[in-house]
């Protein structure tokens, strides 16, 4: 029997996805799921769908972002600077290493982990090619060719395409997992994705009609 997969979608320039990244290792380990990695382009979807990026937001709206910051890297117990150096970056080089190391069956979980904290708490350069070789190095990867493989201009399209794709289905802002058509928005709603998980429920539907 396959493995039930969920898709996530997210930007490597999220500090909810990196906040909310090992707990989704977790998860995928501790309930036997495929994670469908499908890194996309914030600056695609969120004038799509109706998002801005942070620095256009309400000042009220930045305010709060930073008091969130600081309890849920609490929460999830995670090394992160508020004000991280190089933050926010173009983060389509490692996001579509990310597609390029999924490719190549390499440790796509631990490249993540390690690139989300060189830039939210070792301040480096996360779009810096030499700064991305050095964490695919770490994880057992050859750091050249999936450099390569991820300035083609066939990933580029994928890159493209994963981001129309959201956008289709119904997805706004990272971190994004869908389980079973059923989307869960936020690295705060990973305790509601692992009672769906906990559960085996059939996924929830906005067109869904109570008896």
């Amino acid at each position: 029997m396959a493995r039930p997969m969920i898709d996530y979608y997210f930007s490597m320039t999220s500090p909810w996805a990196y906040i909310g990244h090992a707990t989704f290792q977790r998860l995928a380990s501790q309930y036997d799921f495929e994670i469908n990695y499908r890194p996309v382009a914030l600056s695609r979807i969120f004038p799509e769908t109706g998002g801005l990026p942070l620095a256009k937001r309400h000042p009220s709206r930045q305010t709060y972002r930073f008091l969130e910051l600081q309890r849920w890297r609490l929460k999830r117990d995670v090394a992160l600077r508020l004000r991280p150096k190089f933050f926010p970056m173009d983060a389509a080089l490692a996001d579509k290493c990310v597609m390029a190391l999924n490719d190549a069956q390499g440790d796509v979980g631990a490249f993540m982990g390690g690139l989300f904290r060189a830039l939210f708490w070792l301040e480096q350069n996360g779009a810096d090619p030499e700064v991305i070789g050095h964490w695919l190095t770490q994880c057992g990867a050859d750091a050249k060719g999936i450099l390569k493989a991820a300035g083609s201009d066939e990933m580029a399209a994928r890159y493209a395409k994963a981001s129309e794709d959201a956008i289709a289905s119904g997805v706004y802002g990272s971190p994004t997992f869908i389980r079973d058509g059923e989307i869960f928005f936020g690295q705060d709603r990973l305790e509601l994705l692992e009672d769906a998980l906990r559960s085996g429920r059939a996924g929830f539907h906005s067109d869904y009609q109570d008896p």
